[in-house]
Protein backbone atom coordinates (compact mmCIF):
# COMPACT_ATOMS: atom_id res chain seq x y z
CA UNK A 1 0.00 0.00 0.00
CA UNK A 2 2.82 2.10 0.62
CA UNK A 3 3.85 1.88 -2.67
CA UNK A 4 0.87 3.24 -4.12
CA UNK A 5 0.87 5.95 -1.72
CA UNK A 6 4.37 7.20 -2.48
CA UNK A 7 3.58 6.54 -6.25
CA UNK A 8 0.16 9.24 -5.84
CA UNK A 9 2.68 11.98 -4.06
CA UNK A 10 4.97 11.88 -6.45
CA UNK A 11 2.86 12.18 -9.55
CA UNK A 12 0.97 14.66 -8.21
CA UNK A 13 4.12 16.66 -6.79
CA UNK A 14 5.18 17.18 -10.73
CA UNK A 15 2.22 18.13 -11.12
CA UNK A 16 2.38 20.80 -8.93
CA UNK A 17 6.08 21.59 -10.10
CA UNK A 18 4.65 21.63 -13.48
CA UNK A 19 2.54 23.81 -12.60
CA UNK A 20 4.28 26.78 -10.51
CA UNK A 21 6.93 26.50 -13.24
CA UNK A 22 4.64 27.65 -15.62
CA UNK A 23 3.27 30.15 -13.74
CA UNK A 24 6.22 31.42 -12.85
CA UNK A 25 7.82 31.63 -16.56
CA UNK A 26 4.18 33.75 -17.19
CA UNK A 27 4.54 35.82 -14.67
CA UNK A 28 7.66 36.65 -15.50
CA UNK A 29 7.16 37.21 -19.47
CA UNK A 30 4.24 39.62 -17.96
CA UNK A 31 6.39 41.41 -15.90
CA UNK A 32 9.13 42.23 -18.64
CA UNK A 33 6.24 42.70 -21.61
CA UNK A 34 4.24 44.47 -20.23
CA UNK A 35 5.49 46.91 -17.72
CA UNK A 36 5.22 50.65 -17.55
CA UNK A 37 9.00 51.04 -19.13
CA UNK A 38 7.65 49.35 -22.42
CA UNK A 39 4.10 50.56 -22.78
CA UNK A 40 3.76 54.19 -21.43
CA UNK A 41 0.44 54.32 -22.43
CA UNK A 42 -1.65 51.49 -20.95
CA UNK A 43 -3.93 49.56 -23.21
CA UNK A 44 -8.16 48.88 -22.36
CA UNK A 45 -8.88 45.05 -22.49
CA UNK A 46 -11.67 44.16 -21.19
CA UNK A 47 -11.74 40.09 -21.90
CA UNK A 48 -10.10 37.85 -24.00
CA UNK A 49 -12.18 35.02 -25.21
CA UNK A 50 -9.46 32.10 -25.79
CA UNK A 51 -7.65 33.07 -22.69
CA UNK A 52 -10.94 32.70 -20.23
CA UNK A 53 -11.51 28.93 -22.27
CA UNK A 54 -7.58 28.10 -21.53
CA UNK A 55 -7.83 29.22 -17.77
CA UNK A 56 -11.13 27.13 -17.16
CA UNK A 57 -10.07 23.80 -19.42
CA UNK A 58 -6.97 23.72 -18.62
CA UNK A 59 -7.22 23.43 -14.34
CA UNK A 60 -10.45 20.96 -15.16
CA UNK A 61 -7.74 18.54 -17.13
CA UNK A 62 -5.49 19.17 -14.20
CA UNK A 63 -8.07 18.21 -11.74
CA UNK A 64 -9.55 15.13 -13.61
CA UNK A 65 -6.24 13.61 -14.05
CA UNK A 66 -5.36 14.10 -9.96
CA UNK A 67 -9.10 12.85 -8.99
CA UNK A 68 -9.16 9.85 -11.02
CA UNK A 69 -5.90 8.05 -9.45
CA UNK A 70 -6.54 9.78 -5.79
CA UNK A 71 -10.40 7.99 -6.31
CA UNK A 72 -8.58 4.32 -7.13
CA UNK A 73 -6.32 4.70 -4.56
CA UNK A 74 -9.25 5.35 -1.96
CA UNK A 75 -11.18 2.48 -3.09
CA UNK A 76 -8.03 0.23 -2.86
CA UNK A 77 -7.52 1.26 0.98
CA UNK A 78 -10.73 0.66 2.15
CA UNK A 79 -11.04 -2.68 0.44
CA UNK A 80 -10.08 -4.93 3.60
CA UNK A 81 -11.89 -8.03 2.45
CA UNK A 82 -10.35 -11.61 2.24
CA UNK A 83 -7.40 -11.01 5.08
CA UNK A 84 -5.04 -13.77 5.49
CA UNK A 85 -5.52 -12.64 9.25
CA UNK A 86 -7.19 -10.12 11.47
CA UNK A 87 -5.66 -7.94 14.52
CA UNK A 88 -7.89 -6.01 16.60
CA UNK A 89 -5.86 -3.28 18.25
CA UNK A 90 -6.72 -1.38 20.76
CA UNK A 91 -4.86 1.74 22.13
CA UNK A 92 -4.67 2.14 26.40
CA UNK A 93 -3.36 4.72 28.14
CA UNK A 94 -0.31 4.07 27.57
CA UNK A 95 0.23 1.06 25.67
CA UNK A 96 -0.85 -1.41 22.88
CA UNK A 97 -3.02 -4.36 23.37
CA UNK A 98 -2.74 -7.00 20.19
CA UNK A 99 -5.75 -9.85 19.76
CA UNK A 100 -5.11 -12.30 17.22
CA UNK A 101 -8.46 -13.34 15.88
CA UNK A 102 -7.61 -15.79 14.19
CA UNK A 103 -5.43 -17.33 17.02
CA UNK A 104 -7.81 -17.95 20.09
CA UNK A 105 -7.16 -16.57 22.92
CA UNK A 106 -3.96 -14.97 21.91
CA UNK A 107 -4.37 -11.46 23.11
CA UNK A 108 -1.28 -9.13 24.76
CA UNK A 109 0.16 -6.33 25.27
CA UNK A 110 2.28 -3.87 24.44
CA UNK A 111 4.42 -1.57 26.35
CA UNK A 112 7.42 0.50 25.58
CA UNK A 113 10.62 -0.27 27.00
CA UNK A 114 11.98 2.38 29.38
CA UNK A 115 15.01 4.91 28.43
CA UNK A 116 17.11 3.43 31.20
CA UNK A 117 16.40 -0.44 30.47
CA UNK A 118 17.19 -0.19 26.29
CA UNK A 119 19.50 -2.94 25.62
CA UNK A 120 21.40 -3.59 22.22
CA UNK A 121 19.75 -3.37 18.63
CA UNK A 122 16.86 -1.42 20.46
CA UNK A 123 15.64 1.66 19.78
CA UNK A 124 15.38 4.64 22.45
CA UNK A 125 11.71 5.49 22.55
CA UNK A 126 10.36 3.08 20.13
CA UNK A 127 11.40 -0.85 20.73
CA UNK A 128 8.42 -2.15 22.91
CA UNK A 129 8.29 -5.60 25.06
CA UNK A 130 6.20 -6.99 22.74
CA UNK A 131 6.30 -6.60 19.14
CA UNK A 132 3.06 -7.30 17.06
CA UNK A 133 4.40 -10.30 15.12
CA UNK A 134 2.80 -10.60 11.39
CA UNK A 135 3.71 -12.57 7.96
CA UNK A 136 5.20 -10.77 5.45
CA UNK A 137 3.43 -11.02 2.15
CA UNK A 138 -0.25 -11.37 2.88
CA UNK A 139 -2.85 -9.21 3.44
CA UNK A 140 -3.45 -8.15 7.19
CA UNK A 141 -6.47 -6.66 8.62
CA UNK A 142 -6.34 -4.15 11.46
CA UNK A 143 -9.32 -3.81 13.48
CA UNK A 144 -8.80 -0.36 15.24
CA UNK A 145 -10.33 0.73 18.77
CA UNK A 146 -9.57 2.17 21.98
CA UNK A 147 -10.12 1.67 25.32
CA UNK A 148 -10.59 4.95 26.65
CA UNK A 149 -9.20 8.05 24.67
CA UNK A 150 -8.67 8.94 21.06
CA UNK A 151 -5.32 7.51 20.00
CA UNK A 152 -3.84 7.36 16.76
CA UNK A 153 -2.27 3.67 14.96
CA UNK A 154 0.12 5.12 12.73
CA UNK A 155 2.57 3.11 10.51
CA UNK A 156 4.11 5.59 7.67
CA UNK A 157 5.74 2.93 6.47
CA UNK A 158 3.15 0.68 5.96
CA UNK A 159 0.89 3.16 4.60
CA UNK A 160 -1.54 2.65 7.59
CA UNK A 161 -3.25 5.80 9.52
CA UNK A 162 -6.45 5.71 11.80
CA UNK A 163 -8.07 7.10 14.71
CA UNK A 164 -8.53 4.31 17.81
CA UNK A 165 -11.77 5.54 18.50
CA UNK A 166 -13.48 4.59 21.79
CA UNK A 167 -16.71 2.54 21.41
CA UNK A 168 -15.62 2.48 17.43
CA UNK A 169 -14.06 -0.21 15.44
CA UNK A 170 -12.34 1.34 12.51
CA UNK A 171 -10.43 -1.22 10.03
CA UNK A 172 -7.58 -0.70 7.81
CA UNK A 173 -4.75 -3.08 5.98
CA UNK A 174 -1.73 -3.54 4.44
CA UNK A 175 0.77 -5.82 3.40
CA UNK A 176 3.91 -5.69 4.34
CA UNK A 177 6.54 -6.58 1.28
CA UNK A 178 9.70 -8.00 3.30
CA UNK A 179 11.41 -9.26 6.02
CA UNK A 180 12.43 -6.28 8.93
CA UNK A 181 11.36 -4.29 11.71
CA UNK A 182 9.00 -1.71 11.35
CA UNK A 183 8.15 1.28 13.60
CA UNK A 184 4.78 3.58 14.20
CA UNK A 185 3.57 5.91 16.89
CA UNK A 186 0.30 6.57 18.35
CA UNK A 187 0.17 10.11 17.11
CA UNK A 188 -3.08 11.74 18.89
CA UNK A 189 -2.33 13.69 22.45
CA UNK A 190 -3.53 11.27 24.63
CA UNK A 191 -2.51 12.59 27.58
CA UNK A 192 0.86 12.81 29.78
CA UNK A 193 2.73 9.86 28.83
CA UNK A 194 1.58 10.17 25.02
CA UNK A 195 5.00 10.07 23.75
CA UNK A 196 4.91 6.49 25.05
CA UNK A 197 3.28 4.30 22.60
CA UNK A 198 5.48 2.92 20.10
CA UNK A 199 4.55 0.71 17.55
CA UNK A 200 6.79 -2.24 16.74
CA UNK A 201 6.03 -4.75 14.17
CA UNK A 202 8.21 -7.93 13.57
CA UNK A 203 7.66 -8.80 9.93
CA UNK A 204 8.62 -12.80 9.39
CA UNK A 205 8.24 -15.31 6.90
CA UNK A 206 5.74 -17.45 6.88
CA UNK A 207 7.57 -20.49 8.06
CA UNK A 208 8.84 -18.31 11.04
CA UNK A 209 5.18 -16.54 11.83
CA UNK A 210 3.30 -20.42 12.11
CA UNK A 211 6.35 -21.18 14.39
CA UNK A 212 6.00 -17.99 16.58
CA UNK A 213 2.41 -19.00 16.54
CA UNK A 214 2.68 -22.12 18.18
CA UNK A 215 4.97 -21.09 20.76
CA UNK A 216 2.71 -18.20 21.83
CA UNK A 217 -0.06 -20.73 22.00
CA UNK A 218 1.92 -22.62 24.10
CA UNK A 219 3.30 -19.68 26.09
CA UNK A 220 1.78 -16.07 25.57
CA UNK A 221 -2.23 -17.08 25.38
CA UNK A 222 -4.44 -15.26 27.79
CA UNK A 223 -7.23 -18.29 28.93
CA UNK A 224 -8.89 -16.36 31.16
CA UNK A 225 -7.63 -12.41 30.34
CA UNK A 226 -7.37 -10.45 33.56
CA UNK A 227 -9.84 -7.48 33.43
CA UNK A 228 -7.14 -5.06 33.15
CA UNK A 229 -4.24 -6.53 31.51
CA UNK A 230 -1.71 -3.96 32.70
CA UNK A 231 -1.66 -6.11 35.90
CA UNK A 232 -1.27 -9.67 33.76
CA UNK A 233 0.91 -8.78 30.52
CA UNK A 234 3.44 -11.55 28.86
CA UNK A 235 6.47 -12.11 30.26
CA UNK A 236 8.41 -9.28 29.42
CA UNK A 237 11.04 -9.39 26.24
CA UNK A 238 9.83 -12.59 24.77
CA UNK A 239 8.78 -11.42 21.11
CA UNK A 240 11.35 -8.53 21.62
CA UNK A 241 13.37 -11.26 21.19
CA UNK A 242 12.19 -12.84 17.95
CA UNK A 243 14.82 -14.02 16.17
CA UNK A 244 14.36 -12.71 12.24
CA UNK A 245 14.98 -14.54 9.23
CA UNK A 246 16.38 -12.96 6.24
Amino acid sequence: MQVKIDWLMKYVLWIMAGVVGFVAVLMAYVFMKFNAKANPVASHLTHNTLVEVVWLVVPTILLAIIIIPSISLIYYEADDSNPYMTVTVTGHQWYWEYNYQSVPGLDYTSYMIPDDKIGPNEIRRLSVDHPLVLPVGEKIKFNITSGDVLHGFYLPSLGVQRYAIPGTIVTSWTEIPKVGTYYGQCNQICGVNHDAMPIEIKAVSMDDYLAWVKMAQADYTMNDPAPNLISSPPPSNQFASLTVSK
